[in-house]
């Protein structure tokens, strides 16, 4: 285990901190605790490129805490009792696409044996809008935010996880030929 991997299961461990923030009505702690969770993700991916700790191991958990992070975020923000939440369509809509495309990865896998994974700049744009729209969420209930930029926000979020899905799946169609 290297110092990155243990960065990265830091991250992994708060991530029922955040959930137990968001439980008991405390966006202010649930975003504190994200935005740790941030800097814990930058910081595990610069240690390991600078020191060449870059591990399977590592390479294995690092997708999976920020998944579950992310997830948590909407899934757990969706069913809290805070006032400014995502609403069911976009939950179902960012699941769906991170089951899709982990079902199309192992079906690739499956077929060809092996799994060539190159995030697309539309995927690094997804990630980028959804961290922003649960930074907004939790933003918009500690502080006054005007509704249509919270709503932008998620939409901008909605439209890069759905273009990000068709480039994946154009991808792995490729990648199967």
């Amino acid at each position: 285990m290297s110092i990155a991997n243990y960065i990265t299961v830091f991250r992994i461990f708060l991530i029922p901190v955040f959930i137990i923030f968001l439980g008991y009505g405390k966006p202010l702690y649930a975003l504190v605790v994200f935005m740790v969770a941030g800097l814990t993700d930058a910081l595990d991916g610069f240690i390991a490129r600078k020191f060449n700790q870059i591990t399977t191991l590592g390479k294995i958990l690092d997708p999976i805490a920020d998944k579950a992070l992310l997830i948590s975020s909407f899934v757990f923000i969706y069913v809290s009792d805070l006032p400014v939440k995502f609403p069911y369509w976009f939950v179902v809509i960012v699941i769906s696409r991170d089951v899709y495309i982990l079902l199309g990865s192992a079906l690739i896998y499956l077929l060809k044996g092996y799994l060539d994974v190159r995030p697309s700049i539309f995927g690094k744009a997804t990630t980028f809008f959804q961290i922003l729209s649960v930074v907004v969420v939790l933003v918009a209930n500690i502080i006054q935010i005007p509704e249509l930029a919270v709503e932008c926000c998620i939409y901008t979020a909605a439209f890069f996880t759905v273009l990000s899905t068709i480039t994946y799946t154009y991808d792995g169609i490729q990648h199967l030929k």
